[in-house]
C-alpha cells in the first residue's frame, strides 16, 4: 500500500499526461511555453482571483510573495508554529521576523485568539512592526479566515495564505488561495495537486502585484526588455514540461479527484470516530485532505499503532514531530514550549494514515481495522 498513490493516478491518467510530454518535447519550448500560459489561466479561473503567476517551488511561492509585498527587516510576519519550516523560513529569508503563533487543537490550523495576544504582544514590545500574517492551510484545510480577516484587518495586517497543502478547499463556497492578499501554493507530488517534481503558483487581484511578480520570478527582469533589470530576483520558472503534467491531473482534480479524497475520508471517519480523535472540519468548510491525521491519547499509543500499521505493510507518517519553535534554526528566539501548548500536544499525538483520491474502501477497511485492533 502507498502513503499516496502517485502511480494509481498515473495509470489513470497516463494517455494524456504521456501525450502533454511529447508534445512539449516536440515544441523544444521547455521554458514559459504555451502550457505555463495555459495553467495559469485555469487555475485563476478555478480559484477565483484575476491572475495566476506559476513558479519552480511552493518556499518560492511563499517567498517572492512577500518580496512583492515588500516584506523585510524589522517587520513581524505571523505564521503558524504547526506547520512545515518553509511557512517561517521564508520569513526570515526576506530579514522580517518569524512570530509563530499556536494551534486549534481541533483543525492543527492557526488559533485566531492566539494570533491576535501575540500581534498586541508584539506591539507592546515596540521592537517591531506588524506587517502580515501567513495562515497555513495544514493538512488540506483551510484555515479559519472568517476570523483571521477581521483581526488583520483591525491591525491593519496583509494576508498572504500558504496553501501548500490546502489547494481545492473552501470555506463557504469560497476556494483557497483567494482569501489573502496574496494566495501560495506548491505542487510538490505529495501535494493534493502535485507535478513530477518541483513547482509552485501565486496568486492576486492586484494588477500591479502580479506584473512585479512576473519580474521577480525571472530575476527582475523589465516586460520591456529582459536585458533591463529593474531589481534583483529570482531564477523562480515553471518548466513546461510540469505545467503539461498538471493539465491533465488538474482537469481530474477538478472534476472528481476532491470528492473522491472527500469520501476517502468520510469511510476512515466512520470506520475510527468512537476510538481515536478523528480530522474536525468545521461546518461550511471543504478539506482537500493532503493528510488523513488523527490524534492518539498519548505518544505511547502513537507508538504503538505505527509499529503494528508497519508490520503489516501499511505507511503512516508523523506530521510534525517538532514545532516550529523548536527547530534548531530558530533556538537563538529561546521560545519556550509554554507558550505552545496545542503544538507539543499535537507533535506527541498526531498519526497520518494513507490517503489519496484512488484508495478503495477495502484498503480503508484494512488501515483502520489495524488501527482499532491496537486500540
Amino acid at each position: 500500500m502507498q502513503f499516496r498513490d502517485l502511480k494509481a493516478q498515473y495509470e489513470a491518467l497516463k494517455p494524456e499526461i504521456d501525450q502533454g510530454i511529447q508534445d512539449v518535447i516536440n515544441s523544444t519550448s521547455f521554458i514559459l511555453g504555451k502550457p505555463v500560459t495555459e495553467l495559469e489561466a485555469k487555475l485563476a479561473e478555478y480559484v477565483g482571483r484575476k491572475y495566476c503567476i506559476a513558479c519552480a517551488n511552493g518556499t518560492d511561492a511563499l517567498h517572492l510573495s512577500l518580496k512583492a509585498m515588500n516584506i523585510g527587516p524589522g517587520d513581524a510576519v505571523f505564521t503558524s508554529d504547526f506547520t512545515y519550516f518553509a511557512s517561517a523560513g521564508c520569513i526570515s529569508i526576506v530579514g522580517a521576523t518569524p512570530v509563530l503563533v499556536d494551534i486549534d487543537l481541533r483543525t492543527f490550523n492557526m488559533y485566531p485568539d492566539a494570533l491576535e495576544a501575540q500581534i498586541q504582544k508584539v506591539i507592546r514590545e515596540g521592537k517591531l512592526t506588524p506587517k502580515a500574517i501567513i495562515p497555513v492551510d495544514l493538512f488540506g484545510l483551510p484555515a479559519d479566515y472568517t476570523k483571521i480577516i477581521p483581526v488583520a484587518e483591525k491591525y491593519g495586517l496583509k494576508i498572504l495564505e500558504d496553501a501548500a497543502q490546502g489547494f481545492g478547499g473552501m470555506i463557504n463556497g469560497k476556494r483557497t488561495c483567494s482569501f489573502g492578499d496574496i494566495g501560495a501554493t506548491s505542487f510538490f507530488p505529495a501535494k493534493p495537486l502535485g507535478c513530477y517534481g518541483d513547482g509552485g503558483a501565486i496568486f492576486t487581484d492586484d494588477g500591479a502585484i502580479d506584473e512585479r511578480l512576473r519580474s521577480l520570478r525571472a530575476n527582475g527582469r523589465s516586460p520591456e526588455d529582459k536585458y533591463d533589470n529593474r531589481e534583483v530576483g529570482f531564477n523562480s520558472r515553471l518548466d513546461t514540461l510540469q505545467a503539461a503534467i498538471l493539465l491533465p491531473k488538474f482537469k481530474a482534480f477538478a472534476e472528481h479527484e476532491v470528492a473522491d479524497v472527500n469520501r476517502v475520508a468520510a469511510w476512515y471517519t466512520e470506520r475510527l470516530a468512537d476510538k481515536v480523535v478523528t480530522p474536525y472540519t468545521p461546518e461550511g468548510f471543504l478539506s482537500s485532505w493532503a493528510q488523513y491525521t488523527i490524534l492518539l491519547k498519548t505518544s505511547e499509543e502513537r507508538a504503538k499503532v505505527q509499529k503494528a500499521l508497519k508490520e503489516h505493510d501499511v505507511p503512516s507518517m508523523i506530521y510534525y514531530p517538532r514545532g516550529i519553535h523548536q527547530q534548531g534554526a530558530y533556538k537563538d528566539m529561546h521560545l519556550g514550549d509554554d507558550d505552545y501548548p496545542n503544538t507539543i500536544e499535537a507533535t506527541k499525538r498526531v498519526l497520518s494514515l494513507p490517503m489519496h483520491p484512488y484508495l478503495k474502501e477495502a484498503d480503508v477497511d484494512y488501515v483502520a481495522g489495524i488501527v482499532r485492533q491496537c486500540i
